[in-house]
């Protein structure tokens, strides 16, 4: 019987898995996950950990036949169709940039086609264009596309797939609980909630916002899934919540069309800002001693969970970008480094709208004052004092710069490039 290999990436699950039912119709299906070095040495430790138990689930739900190898995945993907003399092999589309030539030189190397069906998004990049045949640029428009453009509805998982293997390398060790139950089950409880997602999302004191980056990050959940359930909630805050879907799938629309935006602005102009090189303020920006508690806070957050609040990612950002001085690529790598949902897209898209330089962008001139910021949406305190043990005794730093001077640089080399 006809052989497949299913080579899974971001979509760590089996539900709503188009590539997979495709393999699945072929014959017997070996799954496979290749540990990319040039992915997996830069990623920080909850990052690792969160997709080695991902990996664990998802081999558990395959009766333990996942195969995971470690190498590049052009000799590893070779490598295994030929040991299996494979028909075939089966993917969701990747979009990103190194994602595009990795399956490009893939399927070059491969005895067989490389097949690919479906995608990390509702909506793949490059279907949403507007009337002159390019990707948008403001969102407000992009959305109403992306609205009347609409998606399939969910697909079941395969039924009765026959699993195979061959020789893989052993599972990293992980103690977190992930995957696609996890995920699911995470869902559907927060969707009891969801209706109060405007009131609370810029909150992070109160802890009440999804997560659910994560598991879209690693493909445990779709996002067709998600709407799905959103469409049979009336509310403001599922319609608000649609939308925050729909902005990541903008991101990653704006990086297929613009692969350069990773590191480089959408607006060149801001090729020609003076910025400052990263230095001892950007290390205690890194390890959340500047003297300003929501910043640090939020740094000292991402370094021991791998995780920040959006809110929050917006002042750190602004505060690196705009009162630093430091070009926002430095502190859009830290983040890619450390965030358990570091996606490229949404990453430096997201940092490229702090900056100003971006699609959509937040004016320049629009400074987060940090000191404002805590006090509208931590007013309390208690994010602030949750992560600074220190605070309000002789240990804590004195602020590093003066908010109110570093503004007003700032909008000088702003003008300087206007």
């Amino acid at each position: 019987m006809a052989t497949a290999v299913m080579w899974f990436r971001r979509d760590l699950r089996l539900h709503d898995n188009p590539a997979l039912l495709d393999a699945g119709s072929t014959g017997d299906v070996l799954g496979l996950f290749v540990l990319d070095p040039l992915l997996w040495d830069q990623a920080g430790g909850p990052r690792r950990e969160h997709l080695a138990g991902s990996l664990r689930s998802l081999s558990e739900s395959m009766a333990g036949r996942l195969v995971v190898r470690r190498g590049d995945p052009v000799e590893v993907v070779r490598e295994v169709a030929a040991e299996i003399d494979a028909v075939s092999v089966h993917i969701s589309a990747d979009y990103g940039p190194y994602g595009r030539r990795r399956d490009a030189a893939v399927e070059k190397a491969l005895g067989c086609p490389l097949v690919s069906t479906g995608s990390p998004y509702a909506v793949a990049p490059g279907r949403v264009l507007t009337q002159q045949g390019s990707s948008y640029r403001v969102f407000t428009p992009y959305f109403r596309a992306w609205l009347e453009h609409g998606w399939r509805q969910p697909v079941d998982a395969p039924a009765d797939v026959e699993w195979v293997d061959t020789k893989g390398d052993r599972l990293p060790p992980s103690k977190v609980i992930a995957g696609e139950g996890a995920a699911r089950e995470q869902w559907l409880a927060y969707l009891d909630e969801v209706a109060e997602y405007g009131e609370v999302r810029d909150r992070p004191d109160l802890d009440a916002t999804s997560r659910m980056s994560v598991p879209l990050k690693y493909g445990e959940i779709h996002p067709r899934t998600m709407l799905a359930d959103l469409a049979r909630k009336r509310s403001a805050g599922a319609e608000g919540y649609r939308r925050e879907l729909a902005w990541r799938e903008f991101c990653a629309d704006l990086l297929a069309g613009h692969p350069d935006a990773a590191w480089k602005p959408l607006r060149p102009e801001f090729d020609k800002m003076e910025y400052d090189e990263p230095g001892d303020a950007f290390d205690a920006w890194c390890r959340g001693m500047t003297g300003y508690p929501i910043v640090d806070a939020g740094m000292r957050e991402l370094a021991a969970t791998g995780f920040m609040h959006n809110r929050v990612r917006m002042v750190v950002a602004s505060f690196l970008v705009k009162d630093l001085h430091v070009h926002w690529k430095f502190g859009a790598r830290w983040f890619m480094q450390n965030l358990i949902d570091g996606d490229l897209a949404s990453n430096s898209l997201n940092w490229q709208w702090v900056a100003g330089c971006g699609a959509d962008a937040s004016p320049y001139f629009r400074v987060f004052n940090p000191s404002t910021q805590a006090k509208k949406f931590d007013p309390d305190g208690e994010y602030q004092r949750r992560w600074i043990a220190e605070l309000g005794t002789p240990d804590y730093p004195e602020p590093i710069v003066d908010h109110a001077e570093a503004r007003l640089e700032a909008l000088r080399r702003y003008d300087a490039i206007r």
